[in-house]
Formats: structure tokens, C-alpha cells, sequence
């Protein structure tokens, strides 16, 4: 075999130095070229995942073709072509048919309907085209990541279906609407009513409570499988293949929580368009109502599965700390990642009935959430608006004396008694963000009580009241009744925040002076 090969080739190898200096020779009638031959062993398709060839000839035969196509073997007298410097063109990723429905009649048909009639064809199309959509990305899902991952076992079984959950369940589901909308398609391409198909249909999308209450734990454990070399490369010849769209594995998981939520929207379009005395108005409207109610059912069931899952997360160092307000939540209003006083980052947790501050930590290459402080229930929390520049942020001592900006974005949060525990200033990255805490947190302390208290009482309590009456009315004892119990020593930073906290450094220093000079003095005069 090895023999037979060689004078294949050469007739080969003279052919293509023929058209190089032809093309060399042409030069100038053409455009600069600027496609560059990659390296094969940097190529990042999904091709480098195909075994290579063992037929040792083949092998041969297309090394020497790769060897001429380097310009090996090239005669002295034929001009070598020089390599284009720039990359070569990604591959352009594949696109979704967006044509619409009056694009698929001809002339004549359209003048038979009007342009109402158009816009509600137009939104049923919409619907229909989202639906053949959605079905060839589940199949996708599964064809091009979760089947290749588990053959080649870049991830375990277990992990796979933590991750992609029932899609294949799914498929049939939409499947069942396309072949009803079908039926439902006159010869003309027109859809009479769909409002009695949806009514009947809708219903059956309860069947994404377990997929979306699932979500949150399948996008930790993708982000943690990530960290595998391996799955990371594999993620990233996909992403480059042309199938993916130039979307990641999570955005494919994602599609079936977005298309839930598009739903209304669709539905209320096709009513909008529907004439009054159509037999579909009533059905519309009963289908919205019902597409409403599941995707708020949806939501709840969701809500509570974040909410246990950041529970399980919880870490207490203290007993103490164990609040049974904390398990017996059932919905998280807000958490985010916000900075204390001394610049800390926390991660602050408002559940319905508890504030929860915590530091995230890792443990065995397990992320949770390590409880900071005591936590606060909402009954007995008192929120303060602090105002931008009222109290300096970073706890430094060399920070105290120099001119930087004070903190903006700040509020305060504490017990009602303030034995209980002791008070944390946080700051927000933008006011947009503190606003959001702020509606959160009053709206959380309004639900706990019969009858929200007004902003100004909510500052103040019996408690802090009695404190500020037994001190002097004085913008000093204002800014220490504000400082925080028990963080970064609430005197020195009483003093440093002072406007005259130079002067009195100075008196300070100088009371020492002249102590000292008195004593030294009266000791030589004994002497």
C-alpha cells in the first residue's frame, strides 16, 4: 500500500504549485486575502472530538497533502505564497427563521383579509412559530449537551439530571398545542379560534412547578461543574459551534422559564387584535386568567424552594444565633451582597419574619452562608435613612483623619432594645439598590404589625427616646445616640467624626504637655 501512494500524490503536489503560481502571477487582479489557516492542533470545534483516522496509507496520504499545502517540497523556482496575518472569520452561528405570516401568502391573499385580521394571524403565528421554537431547543438540549457529556462522562448521570431535570417530559406537551393549532388551520393559513385550544391547554404548563422550583440548585451545581477543565472545554466547543447560537448551556435551561412567562403577553396580543363579537373573546380572557393563575402558582412554589435552599445554606457559629423564625419561612423578599461599616462584605437575607446577616465562606468546596452577628427579627427591627455623608465608612484609624468622601448610600438597621444586639450600618452600591432594601424592609416591618407606624416613629423608640432625653440637646450627643452599639469602638469614631475633632486632639496634646512640664518640674524641685 505505502508504495502505491507516493505516485498518487505527486501529480497532485505539481498540480497545486501549478495554480500557486498562477494565483501568485494574478495577484494584483485580486482582493487581499485575509483568511489565515489555523494550526490543527488549535482548532476548537466539536470536530477535535472525532477519533482519528487508524488506516496508517490514509494517514500518509493526508499528511502529504498537508505538507503541500505548507508549501513542502516546493521547487526552487515557484514563488511561495506568504500566510495573511489576520484570523480567520468565526463561524457564523446559526440563525432562526423569523419570517411572518402575511410573508407566506401571495399578493391576491392578502388583499382578502384586513389589516385587523392580519395582526391577529400575526400573533397566532407568533405563537405557534414560539412553540416549534422551544421543541427544537429541548431536543437540542438534550442531543448536543446532556447526551455527549454522559457518553463520554464529563459528568455523572445523577449530576446531568440534577441539571437538566424532565425536558424530555416537556416535548410532548408543546407538541400537543402544534398539532391543535394544525387542526385548527384552515386552507387559507388562518386560525378561526383558538381561544377554546388554549383554555384546555394551558393548564397542563403546571407541569414546570418542579422544573422551575428546581432552578436555582441546577445553575449552583452547573457553576461549581464548571471548575472541571473538562466540562469547561466542552461548554466552550459548543458555544463556538454554530448549532448554539453563541448562547451557553444555561440559556438553553433557562428557555422554558421565559417562555412561561410570555405567555400572557402572547395571549393578551391575539385579544387585542380579536374583534368584540368574536367567539374567541370570552375564551382569551378566561385564558389569560388561567395562564395568570399558574404562572403566580409557579411562583409561590419557586419562591419557596429559594427560600429553603438559602436555609440549608445557613451556618450558625452560636446556638444563640438558631432563631425557629428562620425554618419556618416560607418566602425570601430580598437578599443581596452588601458592605458593613469597616467595609465587610455581607450577605444580608430578608426573610418574611427574620433579617439575617451572613458572611459567605466555603466549606469543603461547599458554598454557605456564615451567620454574622444575631440575627434580627422584622417585629422588633427599627430602620434608619441615613443620609449620604452622615457617617464615614472603612473603620480605619488613618481613614478618620483624612479628607475623602463620607459614605453615600447608607442605612441603618438595629433591634427596638438595644441589648439585644448590636446595630449594622450598610451601604448599597447605588441609590437605586438602597431604595429597594428600604421598600423591602418597610414593607416586611409594615405586614409583621396590625398597623404600620409612620416613618418618623419608626426611627424612634420608647427605648432610644429615654437614652436621648437624659443627654444633653446638642449635636454631640446627636452623633453619638447615631453611632452603632458595640462596632469599631462608637467613641473614637464619635471623636473622629466630629467637625472639631482637630481642635480637641490638639487640647488634648497639649493638656499632656503641660502635664508633664508640671511634673517635671515639681520632681526637680523636691530634688
Amino acid at each position: 500500500m505505502v508504495a502505491y501512494d507516493e505516485p498518487c500524490v505527486v501529480p497532485i503536489k505539481r498540480t497545486l504549485q501549478k495554480i500557486d503560481y498562477q494565483n501568485q502571477t494574478c495577484k494584483e487582479l485580486e482582493e487581499p486575502c485575509t483568511k489565515r489557516v489555523r494550526p490543527l492542533g488549535r482548532v476548537t470545534s466539536l470536530a477535535n472530538l472525532i477519533s482519528p483516522v487508524k488506516n496508517g496509507a490514509v494517514r500518509r496520504f493526508g499528511q502529504t497533502l498537508q505538507a503541500s499545502f505548507r508549501g513542502d517540497g516546493r521547487s526552487p523556482g515557484v514563488p511561495q505564497q506568504k500566510p495573511c496575518s489576520k484570523a480567520a472569520a468565526p463561524t457564523p452561528p446559526k440563525r432562526r427563521n423569523s419570517m411572518l405570516w402575511s410573508e407566506t401568502l401571495d399578493v391576491h391573499q392578502k388583499g382578502t383579509f384586513s389589516t385587523k385580521e392580519i395582526k391577529r394571524q400575526e400573533a397566532i403565528f407568533e405563537l405557534s412559530r414560539g412553540e416549534q421554537d422551544l421543541i427544537e431547543d429541548l431536543k437540542l438540549a438534550r442531543k448536543a449537551y446532556h447526551d455527549p457529556m454522559l457518553k463520554l462522562s464529563i459528568m455523572s448521570e445523577e449530576e446531568l439530571t440534577a441539571i437538566f431535570g424532565d425536558l424530555d417530559a416537556y416535548i410532548p406537551l408543546h407538541e400537543d398545542l402544534l398539532a391543535h393549532l394544525a387542526k385548527a388551520t384552515g386552507p387559507d393559513g388562518t386560525v378561526g379560534q383558538i381561544g377554546k385550544i388554549v383554555v384546555d391547554w394551558l393548564p397542563r404548563l403546571n407541569a414546570y412547578r418542579a422544573y422551575c422550583s428546581n432552578q436555582l440548585a441546577a445553575k449552583a451545581l452547573l457553576d461549581q461543574k464548571k471548575q472541571d477543565p473538562r466540562v469547561q472545554d466542552f461548554l466552550q466547543r459548543c458555544l463556538e459551534s454554530p448549532f448554539s447560537r453563541k448562547l451557553d448551556l444555561w440559556s438553553f435551561l433557562d428557555i422554558p422559564r421565559s417562555r412561561l412567562v410570555k405567555y400572557p403577553l402572547l395571549l393578551k396580543e391575539i385579544l387585542r387584535h380579536t374583534p368584540p363579537d368574536h367567539p374567541d373573546t370570552a375564551s382569551l380572557e378566561q385564558a389569560i386568567s388561567i395562564i395568570q393563575a399558574v404562572l403566580a402558582d409557579i411562583n409561590m412554589k419557586k419562591g419557596e424552594s429559594e427560600c429553603q435552599y438559602y436555609i440549608d445554606k445557613l451556618e450558625y457559629l452560636d446556638d444563640r444565633q438558631k432563631d425557629p423564625r428562620i425554618e419556618q419561612c416560607k418566602s425570601l423578599l430580598c437578599h443581596g451582597e452588601l458592605r458593613n461599616k469597616s467595609g465587610t462584605k455581607l450577605h444580608v437575607f430578608l426573610f418574611t419574619e427574620v433579617l439575617v446577616l451572613t458572611r459567605p465562606v466555603t466549606r469543603n468546596d461547599r458554598h454557605c452562608f456564615q451567620v454574622y452577628r444575631q440575627p434580627i427579627p422584622v417585629q422588633d427591627l427599627v430602620l434608619e435613612d441615613l443620609q449620604d455623608g452622615d457617617v464615614r465608612m472603612g473603620g480605619s484609624f488613618r481613614g478618620a483623619f483624612s479628607n475623602a468622601d463620607k459614605a453615600k448610600n447608607i442605612f441603618r438597621v438595629r433591634f427596638q432594645d438595644p441589648s439585644q444586639g448590636q446595630s449594622h450600618t450598610l451601604q448599597v452600591n447605588d441609590v437605586f439598590h438602597k431604595q429597594q432594601w428600604i421598600n423591602c424592609l418597610r414593607t416586611a416591618m409594615s405586614t409583621q404589625k396590625d398597623s404600620p407606624l409612620p416613618e418618623s416613629e419608626s426611627l424612634s423608640t420608647p427605648a432610644s427616646t429615654d437614652i436621648c432625653t437624659k443627654r444633653r440637646s446638642s449635636s454631640v450627643s446627636a452623633i453619638i445616640h447615631m453611632e452603632e452599639t458595640n462596632e469599631n469602638c462608637p467613641r473614637l469614631n464619635f471623636l473622629f467624626n466630629h467637625p472639631s475633632c482637630f481642635l480637641y486632639i490638639k487640647l488634648f496634646t497639649w493638656y499632656i504637655m503641660l502635664r508633664d512640664k508640671a511634673l517635671t518640674t515639681s520632681n526637680k524641685s523636691k530634688q
